[in-house]
């Protein structure tokens, strides 16, 4: 959730058309922070606005990536967190 509060502060008018438009979160997991670091490459070159949360205490670890709605064609694949699923390729 800290990505997409993050995300607000960072894109604030993509977050205004989202609100506006659907209001929902849903919390993927990926397999790990290469699958995380590639999916958000993807997405930035695809021109998606995203934002990235490092971890301090996990030696800057990538932990989360906040994404626009519009890159959820990137993200369909992901299994939702609360699951507890993990995907492997």
């Amino acid at each position: 959730m800290h990505a997409a509060l993050d995300f607000a502060v960072a894109h604030p008018a993509t977050t205004d058309a989202w609100r506006r438009a659907s209001n929902a979160i849903v919390l993927l997991t990926a397999q790990d922070e290469l699958a995380l670091t590639r999916l958000r490459a993807d997405a930035d070159s695809a021109g998606f606005e995203t934002t990235a949360v490092h971890e301090p205490d996990l030696d800057g670890s990538l932990t989360a990536v906040a994404f626009e709605s519009a890159a959820g064609r990137l993200l369909r694949h992901l299994p939702l967190a609360a699951r507890g699923e993990v995907r492997k390729p």
